[in-house]
């Protein structure tokens, strides 16, 4: 598989929200061709406190260091919510495991009572698993999340107004309880042999996904014309990239773009924070209407028929969910499944 030199381009988020009107509309340019053409982007001068990436990125070690047992107590198919630690293997990406330990988190809320009539993807929601070894891991966590919510809102209302949209045109989508998730992940060397695949090639379901690098690179983004563009962590950013709602709402016009990570080599570990902003489940994404020359240069969202698309979130983002962990589907979700021929 080839590498192109293409750089991802960088984005100061402090110009979108309070440059001048031509340093505005420069940068409001150069996200309207990130998004659209890539589909990935640096975001730079976001607000959030470098230390505080510091102190996620340490607990992210203090958690994937603690004993086996300790793991294991908070594994995910304890959780009915898909939240919970994977050991290396656990979660399928296109059918094949992925070379990756790793914790997800959501936003901190109680669990929907279920009945009949009551809508499936409401058992998405409800609480966190937490390590009890690690006191301070709950509070770290939990203040990232919030801290990288505001930058994705910021970007997501700079996206609208680079669709020529008012700028709350999205606000529907997120307003009070949008779908939140963070996945901390470490992925250990191994060698080269007939795959390397840590997280398998995909795109993100959600509307933005906000990505924390350590030095260690990896991450790879497939372009268009089947070109692989490597992203450098870039000290001082976070890379963010399109999700399939924002695809769907702009007709194809902003791109989630097809991407992997590749294992680091033997006696080398990589750490990454992916945080994921979907929409309020209970949502329905709007198809919007484009001015005529963005309209004309919408291609359509990509329809596959083995992972077809919904409008209402809730529907798209359990879809998922019950593919990537059929652990938790099977001990939780048996209901929601298609039975199996005998």
């Amino acid at each position: 598989m080839s590498t192109t030199q293409r750089q991802l381009p960088l984005i100061d988020l402090s110009q979108l929200d309070a440059g001048s009107p031509g340093d505005r509309a420069i940068a409001l340019q150069a996200l309207r061709q990130g998004a659209r053409e890539v589909g990935f982007f640096y975001v730079g001068h976001h607000g959030v406190p470098p230390g505080l990436d510091a102190a996620l990125l340490q607990q992210a070690r203090a958690l994937f260091a603690l004993p086996d047992a300790d793991k294991q107590a908070i594994a995910m198919v304890h959780s009915p919510h898909f939240r919970g630690y994977n050991q290396v293997g656990a979660e399928l990406t296109r059918g094949k495991a992925d070379w990756r330990e790793q914790i997800d988190i959501g936003a901190e809320r109680e669990a929907v009572l279920q009945a009949p009539g009551v809508p499936a993807w409401t058992r998405l929601q409800g609480p966190n698993q937490w390590p009890a070894a690690l006191p301070e891991f709950r509070p770290v966590v939990l203040a990232w999340q919030d801290a990288v919510t505001g930058v994705l809102l910021r970007l997501l209302q700079a996206c609208a107004e680079a669709l020529g949209q008012p700028r709350d045109v999205f606000a529907p989508l997120y307003r009070d309880h949008p779908y939140q998730l963070m996945k901390l992940i470490r992925y250990p060397g191994r060698e080269r042999l007939e795959q390397d695949q840590g997280v398998g090639a995909h795109k993100d379901s959600e509307l933005l996904t906000l990505i924390l690098q350590d030095g260690v690179g990896g991450l790879q983004i497939e372009l268009d014309d089947g070109r692989i563009i490597d992203a450098t962590p870039r000290s001082g950013t976070y890379i963010v990239n399109i999700g399939e709602l924002l695809e769907l709402a702009s007709d194809g016009y902003l791109k989630a773009a097809v991407h992997r990570v590749s294992s680091p080599p033997p006696g080398v570990e990589r750490l990454s924070a992916a945080f994921f902003l979907g929409a309020r489940l209970d949502a329905t994404v709007p198809a919007l209407t484009l001015p005529p020359d963005l309209a004309r240069e919408a291609s359509g969202y990509t329809r596959d028929p083995h992972n077809p698309l919904f409008h209402q979130v809730g529907q798209n983002t359990l879809k998922g969910r019950l593919r990537s962990h059929p652990d938790v589907a099977a001990r939780h979700h048996a209901d929601l499944l298609a039975p199996t021929k005998a």
